[in-house]
């Protein structure tokens, strides 16, 4: 079951660049930094309430997030949902039809378990599911 919103995901081609606009402009306090390497990708993020806004910084012209900008430039990537069963939510989803990227969950930022579905079985949106 989803529990929440647990992440926006944003590609940037710079945090150093952009994380003063977060910060200082908008005035939210930067949580940390992290290098996700399998995911080929360095991360920021700051706390919204309850919601994170994550800042995705590609490692390596092949990651997913630089493909990602090459196409649709910066901007707005992924919504993250949290939830406690990454795998009975993984099968419910599949079960009603839904095409996973991740089929099986993986490591994800911060600690936690991901898995995508992937963007033509939700309306073009970037779904990615969260268990901490």
């Amino acid at each position: 079951m989803i529990k929440k919103i647990n992440h926006i995901g944003i590609a940037v081609q710079s945090l150093d660049e952009r994380i003063p606009f977060y910060r200082d402009v908008l005035g939210l306090s930067l949580t940390g930094t992290e290098t996700v390497a399998d995911q080929k990708v360095r991360v920021a993020m700051f706390r919204v309430g309850d919601v994170t806004i994550e800042l995705l910084e590609p490692t390596d012209p092949e990651s997913p997030i630089a493909k990602f900008m090459e196409k649709n430039g910066e901007g707005m990537h992924h919504v993250s949902y949290q939830v406690d069963d990454l795998e009975k939510q993984i099968a419910d989803v599949v079960d009603k039809g839904v095409r996973m990227i991740d089929p099986v969950p993986r490591p994800g930022a911060h600690g936690t378990r991901i898995a995508f579905l992937h963007p033509k079985s939700t309306g073009r949106v970037l779904t990615e599911l969260t268990e901490e």
